[in-house]
């Protein structure tokens, strides 16, 4: 993003608010859907709001400078608030991709509609690729993104607990080893979802 700023601090000024209220919409998702499953915590802790400046995590806004990859506070439950923890908690986790999946769409119908041209579409164009990102990134089944608990609710309960166990021991190394760039490359992550990333907004910006 640093590098952004200096060749191009326009179009930075535009794209960087756009990636902390897609953090923050993700986050609120969270939070939204765990309202709604019947669990106040994010509602008594001030989370259920679309205010950035309850959902941004400073390191992790200074992570997305650095180095692109950055994160929001967790959005805060109780499962035992929850009729059926697992499934719901599964629920809960799904929702902010979800939220990236529908602002990506959401833009990509603005330029339609809209069709503005210029630095805006660029940006635009850039912030629904943001989006369509970080929805298949947190969709990995790796602890502790968000696709971890999904996959955990959908195994039968004896793999689930195994694969429980093995994301604790071994989760944080393996996230670590995904997103660390190799040989001045791309991180493995970026790999990993790129073709599905641009299958998708093939298609978005195609209808």
């Amino acid at each position: 993003m640093l590098t952004l700023f200096s060749a191009h601090p326009l179009l930075f000024l535009i794209i960087f608010p756009g990636i902390l209220m897609t953090i923050a919409i993700h986050e609120y998702a969270h939070c939204l859907a765990a309202d709604l499953l019947g669990d106040p915590t994010p509602r008594v802790k001030g989370r259920l709001t679309l205010d950035p400046r309850v959902h941004l995590d400073p390191l992790g806004v200074l992570a997305i400078l650095l180095t692109r990859f950055g994160w929001g506070k967790p959005a805060p439950y109780d499962p035992f608030n929850l009729k059926n923890p697992v499934m719901d908690t599964a629920l809960i986790a799904a929702a902010g991709a979800l939220s990236n999946f529908l602002v990506a769409g959401l833009l990509a119908a603005a330029l339609k509609v809209f069709p503005i041209g210029g630095l805006w579409t660029i940006a635009l164009v850039q912030l629904a690729a943001i989006n369509v990102y970080l929805a298949l990134f947190n969709l990995i089944p790796v602890k502790p993104l968000d696709g971890s608990k999904v996959l955990f609710a959908i195994l039968p309960k004896d793999m689930a607990f195994e694969y429980e166990k093995i994301m604790d021991r071994f989760g944080t190394m393996i996230l670590i080893l995904l997103i660390i760039p190799f040989a001045g490359g791309q991180a493995p992550v970026v790999q990993l979802i790129s073709p599905i990333a641009n299958l998708f907004l093939g298609l978005l910006f195609s209808l």
